[in-house]
């Protein structure tokens, strides 16, 4: 039997301004591994995603990405502190409880990429099919 086991996947993440967008996921709180003139990895903790110095604006506005963390309202006061939404122009919305068990807030980063970064609840009333 071939040993198939997979080590990560990383999504390939658009911008529009590919410095400005390496500014705001710094400032998000990732931190940049290396950078080239095409391309950056940026990671927090064994997260970790490669910027890339691309963009087609539907394909932009159509990608999402979510960060499971530890304490989403950590998280939602350092982009709070930091004033991301003033400093960058972009959205964000506080933290929900949603009906899918994770208590999450809304960033939309300058390319359009929406971030849902979020928490599990430990006891969420989750529906179930079946």
């Amino acid at each position: 039997m071939q040993n198939m086991t997979a080590i990560e996947v990383k999504a390939f993440v658009p911008s529009r301004d590919f410095a400005l967008s390496k500014r705001f996921y710094q400032d998000l709180g990732f931190n940049l591994g290396w950078s080239s003139n095409q391309l950056a990895y940026l990671h927090h903790g064994s997260s970790s995603f490669l910027l890339q110095n691309f963009y087609v604006k539907e394909h932009a506005e159509n990608f999402m990405m979510h960060l499971l963390v530890e304490n989403v309202e950590a998280w939602w006061n350092h982009v709070r502190k930091n004033g991301l939404a003033i400093k960058y122009g972009v959205k964000v919305d506080p933290p929900e409880d949603r009906p899918w068990g994770l208590r999450d807030f809304v960033v939309v980063d300058p390319t359009g990429v929406l971030w849902r970064i979020g928490q599990t609840i430990a006891d969420a009333h989750q529906e179930t099919s079946g």
